[in-house]
């Protein structure tokens, strides 16, 4: 089951890599692919005066900065932007529309990556019953793998098991997150049938333990953080709607919450990742030979704490001035043990982040509100059933998505496509709605070349609903028992830092999955032919 993927790139084979072989000492020895969830181009602007030289000012100065690029999903999340970026291909390919989805022929919810058929590996929790074979395309790394008939090492790193496990694709040699309950570095089964020695002598330092004994303050004196507002401001959720100033007793946070997931919210999390990549790349012997390795590090913007306290608070500039930190060690660790000028960089981010509602709408008066899903579908589910009679002819809903219940409406002889635009233009009466498509419309084509490309990539055939919307700019779902992570912000930073690549801005307009086969083209190989996007040539000297 696990290789069957792998079938995808068979093809591949058939296409002659040979010209590559004679570029091998052209090749870097490492791709290190840093992953930042949630990261918003103007971070790299906003904090620059105050990063340090070896970080992520070192990658800007130096390297080649793509300021024109768009990740355009219609469910904008890091679960499906880190399938994007590291496939070359949108979901209408790769699958991952959401974090889970309607199987409308087994009749359940089916999670993106959570997977009872393995177990977890080096912990007794079960945060490690994950894989990748909801994942319909292969990786680059999967592909690497291929081209070099498995020489190539493939590894990822992160504090969530979904971008560990899309960075890391199907073949790789390991993909490592961190454990919610324990606070260590886990894996499944899927991939390794072992946790290694290094891994368990990293883990028995207990690195959380340690960090929860310390309270976060700030890195810098309070009056350094003049590109944020104040510290407790207004628009502040704060940590259980209650804690939004600095310090934060970690020790109290920990307790509260009930497990060490609150630690991804604070710099320490991202430290965890950094020190574990640093000992990876140590103990599995990473860029040492001819053959090309890779290694994606997935860090965080405090995680789902982000919509808590903002862009613009002190807390999110404290975090990328301890991040910058952890890059610039990471960095001088890789340039000292391979050389940067052996390796490829590449530092992006699988989603980015929006200002709250109220930010927008009471410090800047700016359009923005709030959509209820909730009322939306009580209001449409009144609406079908004075329309077409008594029935539960909703089925599931998740984030812009609707599904109906199909084989209801086929029991009571309805015209499927006709449902579907009644009920499309039922929602589109909301205020913060800026559109709502009937499914038909995708399954035929009619949408594929029109403005609606954004929804039509994102539309699998098989796993999407049967009613997607879009929101208005400025305005956010707004649900009554849960919090979400959403963003209308498609914009992402890309920079490529290495041997062959131009320094300087390039304005160009650039797409998420044209970094696959940018990375493809560097070292050499024919891009695979899943991917869709193109290659960004205009870096390359």
């Amino acid at each position: 089951m696990k290789f069957r993927i792998l079938a995808f790139l068979l093809v591949y084979l058939c296409v002659n890599p040979l010209r590559a072989q004679s570029q091998m000492s052209l090749k870097p020895k490492l791709v290190l692919v840093i992953n930042v969830e949630q990261m918003r181009n103007d971070y790299l602007v906003r904090y620059a005066d105050k990063f340090q030289n070896n970080g992520f000012l070192r990658l800007v100065n130096q390297g080649a900065v793509c300021s024109n690029v768009g990740l355009n999903l219609h469910i904008q999340k890091c679960v499906t932007g880190v399938p994007t970026l590291f496939t070359g291909a949108y979901p209408d390919r790769h699958g991952i529309i959401n974090e889970s989805w309607m199987d409308r022929l087994k009749e359940k919810e089916v999670d993106a990556v959570a997977d009872p058929n393995y177990i977890t590996v080096g912990s007794d929790s079960d945060e490690g019953q994950r894989s990748a074979q909801q994942l319909l395309s292969p990786t680059l790394g999967d592909g690497l793998k291929l081209v070099t008939n498995g020489a190539s090492k493939v590894f990822s790193v992160g504090l969530n098991d979904y971008s560990a496990v899309f960075s890391a694709g199907h073949a790789a040699d390991g993909a490592y997150w961190m454990d919610n309950e324990t606070g260590n570095m886990i894996s499944s089964s899927y991939y390794v049938d072992q946790f290694p020695a290094w891994a368990f002598s990293f883990n028995a330092k207990q690195m959380m333990d340690s960090y929860a004994t310390r309270d976060w303050t700030t890195l810098l004196p309070s009056s350094s953080y003049a590109a944020s507002s104040e510290d407790d401001d207004v628009f502040e959720t704060g940590y259980f709607e209650k804690w939004r100033s600095f310090p934060y007793n970690l020790k109290k946070l920990i307790s509260e919450t009930g497990s060490y997931r609150v630690m991804k919210t604070t710099p320490y999390g991202n430290r965890l990742i950094k020190d574990f990549a640093v000992n990876l790349i140590d103990q599995e012997r990473l860029g040492r030979d001819e053959v090309t390795d890779l290694l994606t590090i997935n860090f965080s913007s405090m995680d789902y704490a982000n919509s808590l306290f903002g862009p613009s608070s002190v807390e999110m500039e404290d975090t990328y001035l301890r991040l910058d930190q952890d890059v610039a060690d990471l960095l001088n660790y890789v340039d000292k043990n391979i050389g940067l000028a052996n390796t490829l960089v590449v530092l992006t981010s699988s989603c980015s982040s929006s200002y709250s509602v109220d930010f927008l709408q009471q410090k800047y008066k700016m359009p923005a509100g709030y959509v209820s899903p909730e009322s939306m579908v009580a209001l449409l589910k009144s609406y079908l059933n004075i329309t077409y009679g008594q029935g539960n002819w909703i089925d599931f809903v998740m984030d812009q998505q609707i599904y109906v219940d199909r084989d209801l409406i086929e029991k009571q002889k309805l015209d499927l496509a006709d449902f579907l635009s009644k009920a499309a233009s039922f929602i589109n009466q909301f205020e913060g709605v800026k559109i709502a498509l009937p499914a038909t419309g995708f399954e035929q084509g009619d949408y594929a070349t029109s403005l609606l490309t954004t929804i039509s990539k994102s539309y699998n055939f098989k796993r999407s609903g049967d009613i997607l919307f879009m929101l208005e700019n400025g305005w956010q779902p707004q649900f009554k028992f849960r919090k979400v992570v959403y963003t209308d912000n498609s914009r992402i930073p890309m920079i490529f830092f290495g041997q062959g690549i131009k320094s300087g801005r390039f304005r160009n307009s650039v797409d998420a999955i044209d970094l696959v086969p940018t990375i493809f083209d560097i070292l050499g190989y024919d891009i695979p032919p899943h991917c869709k996007g193109r290659v960004i040539s205009e870096i390359m000297r």
